[in-house]
């Protein structure tokens, strides 16, 4: 049977029968692939550790007639491990993979931009659960923001997304799409402060210089906007993002999910 090979991330997986799982990896030239893993579920398993989800991986797959079969795989960087010990990071991840997941609808189609943000980020928390200096909460929060745009649904933050006229940053509405002008602002639209209008910015634009000093005030309420705009524009809530511990600190400048992905 025909095979082909290809690098992923682990975005879940389900039991199927007694020993199988079904995982649903991003893969770099694949797109989303759902799989059979036989036997995984064994302790006499050879690879069935490398099969956790957040794990970088590089598999071979069987091309099957309603699901393919991974026949074979190994770590390239197995991220589940160090963030299992640091539950802000473990579930800053989960949230990207859900957020993957759902942007990623179709089986089979390309979606290189997706894998290699989602891998930037997942190198960028799997690198900080030592030392403490890249708080979770803004590298998950800079990879929404980005993964929603290559999806097609960038909040709009210099003009109102509703008429399409310059206006000052002050409120964000998340049903409009991001910021709106005063005479476009719907009822449950926040006020933002300047300073959280330009973390807002830098987060999108992977500008980690420019987190520096970021107040947790400031933090916290572009948490809160971004979870709001996420979940309005994937339909349904994210059942991971509630779960999230969001910490606090600034990012370090060479930690830009995007700028690692570029190597993978």
């Amino acid at each position: 049977m025909p095979t082909y090979r290809d690098r992923a991330v682990v975005l879940r997986t389900h039991k199927l029968g007694e020993a199988d799982r079904i995982v649903t990896l991003l893969t770099r030239y694949n797109g989303k692939v759902r799989a059979v893993a036989r036997g995984v579920r064994r302790p006499s398993s050879k690879f069935g550790g490398r099969l956790e989800p957040c794990s970088h991986v590089d598999v071979q797959f069987v091309r099957g007639r309603n699901l393919d079969i991974i026949a074979q795989v190994e770590t390239v960087a197995g991220y589940s491990r160090p963030l299992r010990d640091d539950y802000a990071r473990f579930t800053a991840g989960e949230v990207m993979l859900e957020t993957v997941d759902r942007l990623v609808a179709e089986e089979g189609d390309p979606a290189l931009r997706q894998y290699r943000l989602l891998v930037g980020a997942l190198h960028a928390l799997g690198r900080g659960t030592s030392d403490g200096k890249r708080p979770p909460a803004l590298i998950l929060d800079s990879f929404l923001l980005r993964s929603l745009a290559i999806a097609g649904y960038a909040p709009a933050l210099a003009v109102c997304a509703r008429c399409g006229a310059e206006c000052p940053q002050v409120w964000f509405s998340a049903t409009s799409g991001g910021l709106v002008c005063p005479s476009c602002r719907p009822s449950g639209a926040r006020r933002l402060e300047a300073s959280t209008w330009t973390l807002l910015g830098a987060l999108m634009a992977g500008d980690w210089p420019s987190t520096r000093g970021v107040t947790q005030s400031d933090s916290e309420m572009a948490h809160r906007v971004i979870g709001d705009f996420v979940n309005w524009q994937l339909e349904h809530s994210l059942r991971s993002l509630p779960l999230l511990d969001t910490g606090d600190g600034a990012l370090a400048d060479d930690e830009d999910p995007g700028r690692q992905a570029s190597d993978v």
